[in-house]
């Protein structure tokens, strides 16, 4: 079992700053991100691919109440599914890399106990996210009044539908790329809250727009790759998406002043992912 620290001596974390500092990003740290990634999946072998098995068992179960009760189905498999089980999945491949990090053979059971321990945290982010699914499925509602009221003619009557529907949800995906780029790995890396592990994670992204968003471009492309395998592909691409995510944390935030939640930290401090 994976064991908290009662904090460091000295350490007051009423005093601590809401965000921890944040590094510079290359435009090409994402790519280095993937390949570190790729780097843990191939080492760690059968605990990530449990993971993506689960994520899309749990893709898989969305599509298929979507396509047999309706939008509905949709909604209440988003909120139970990827907003509260996703964060407690995507735990589990983080403490799979940092397992990695420090030189231990990683263990399926150990990633798991992690996760459970870091439940409140989650659920706490997974709240967040919830309201931010709730705004975005009203505003898709909306976007209705965009429709044409008339006979469809050509493909360019639907021009400003599609158009300010694709910029409606690249709004609110990108609310949601900032609130987790960061905060997951934070949560399991130290001993800190949601609310400052996002707030962390909404300022690194924020200063670091370009790599970001390419980021998040990537993601979106290795997703839809995901779709264009029938959900097949997700098996390797959501551990891959995970350990990376773990990477991106090591290479853009500097949460040192925050006690470490593992034992091994203090020992182990390893140095931060760098983009050669």
């Amino acid at each position: 079992m994976p064991e908290q620290q009662p904090g460091n001596a000295g350490v007051d974390l009423d005093l601590l700053p809401l965000a921890a500092p944040c590094r510079v990003l290359a435009p090409s740290a994402p790519l280095h991100w993937l390949r570190m990634g790729w780097s843990d999946l191939r080492r760690a072998g059968l605990p990530s691919l449990f993971y993506g098995m689960l994520l899309t068992a749990l893709s898989a179960l969305i599509a298929y109440a979507t396509w047999r009760f309706g939008t509905l189905a949709l909604y209440l498999g988003l909120a139970t599914g990827f907003v509260f089980i996703g964060p407690f999945l995507a735990m589990g491949l983080y403490s799979i890399s940092y397992q990695l990090e420090i030189g231990r053979k990683p263990t399926l059971s150990y990633s798991l106990q992690e996760g459970r321990s870091h439940l409140p945290d989650t659920l706490v982010l997974g709240l967040c996210l919830l309201v931010v699914l709730l705004v975005w499925a009203r505003a898709a509602t909306v976007m209705s009044i965009f429709q044409p009221d008339h006979a469809i003619d050509a493909w360019t009557d639907l021009l400003a539908y599609f158009g300010i529907g694709a910029l409606v949800g690249l709004f609110f995906a990108s609310i949601v790329l900032a609130a987790t780029a960061f905060s997951l790995p934070m949560l399991l890396d130290r001993r800190t809250d949601a609310i400052t592990a996002v707030v962390t994670s909404i300022n690194a992204t924020l200063r670091n727009k370009l790599t970001l968003a390419l980021w998040g471009a990537l993601i979106a492309c290795l997703v839809l790759i995901g779709f264009a395998t029938f959900l097949v592909g997700f098996v390797i691409l959501m551990p891959l998406i995970g350990h990376a995510t773990w990477h991106a944390y090591r290479s853009g935030i500097d949460a040192s002043a925050w006690p470490p939640t593992h034992e091994e930290a203090e020992t182990v401090n390893p140095a931060p992912d760098r983009d050669p």
